[in-house]
């Protein structure tokens, strides 16, 4: 099968115990992985990962792409704590909601620090983590102090992101910027404009550095020395602590490895899904 061969996404919601309900794609057939794309504004699973789910598609694997809650098409409610804990507990409810009892968790940013919590809070349900440059790893502060999230906290609290402001932050987000497609731009500046003010004053994510020894699965990451969002050190943090890590560091990359590097990391991912 190739990727002309594959069907389309199927464009589906799942409704959590109280009401909340996640969108997310579903494509593909056999060991799960499940999609956590990262914090940005007008973020989502399609705009971070639409290079790479159907090269694991065609590979074998179901795919679950999702959209956080707070972000994409998933509700957005402006009553909750957008915490780590939060995060977790919906991830959990999407998979019970599901029926999946065990997968791979992929996570890109702050879908890295949740693939870290779920996998720290449920390791029974956690096959293999798949990392790019995770959130989780550093102190608050450390993060606030980089330039691409010092840049996105200024121009979000300016007001409206319209496509220019947001090429204006994710411009910070890849090495080469004329990578930046206009449609995907466009794409989050829609979403943007519909998420409540909570979701990033209340979004606490704490350092698990310290508990990355309790990880019982293996874990593979990747990391860009020219990050702007998450220090590169971090990766030397996940090698001296967890005791099944390996990272792919690269130089002329920044924080969207997937996105600037889409073969080397689909090809990797897959010899590291397809080994026992």
């Amino acid at each position: 099968m190739t990727s002309h061969d594959l069907p389309l996404p199927l464009d589906r919601f799942a409704e959590l115990p109280g009401g909340l309900r996640l969108h997310y794609l579903d494509i593909g057939r056999g060991p799960v992985v499940v999609w956590l794309h990262g914090s940005g504004p007008g973020a989502s699973g399609y705009s971070n990962f639409k290079g790479n789910y159907p090269a694991f598609a065609e590979a074998g694997f179901r795919n679950l792409v999702l959209d956080l809650p707070g972000f994409g098409r998933s509700d957005k409610p402006s009553d909750v704590r957008y915490d780590l804990d939060f995060f977790v507990s919906c991830l959990r409810g999407f998979l019970d909601a599901l029926g999946i009892d065990r997968c791979t968790l992929l996570g890109n940013s702050l879908g890295g620090a949740i693939a870290l919590g779920a996998a720290l809070a449920h390791p029974e349900r956690v096959e293999k983590l798949i990392l790019m440059a995770p959130g989780g790893v550093e102190e608050r502060e450390t993060y606030f102090r980089m330039p691409g999230i010092v840049r996105m906290v200024e121009t979000y609290n300016a007001g409206p992101m319209g496509v220019e402001e947001m090429r204006h932050v994710m411009s910070l987000q890849l090495y080469d910027a004329s990578q930046l497609e206009e449609a995907m731009l466009a794409e989050r500046a829609a979403v943007a404009v519909t998420q409540p003010a909570n979701l990033f004053s209340t979004m606490m994510v704490p350092n698990m550095t310290e508990r990355l020894h309790e990880l019982r699965c293996p874990v593979f990451g990747f990391w860009g020395t020219d990050d702007n969002f998450n220090p590169a050190s971090g990766a030397l943090k996940i090698l001296a602590h967890a005791p099944n890590a390996r990272i792919i560091m690269l130089n002329r990359c920044g924080h969207w490895v997937q996105v600037e590097h889409t073969e080397l990391f689909n090809r990797s991912c897959l010899d590291f899904l397809n080994k026992g």
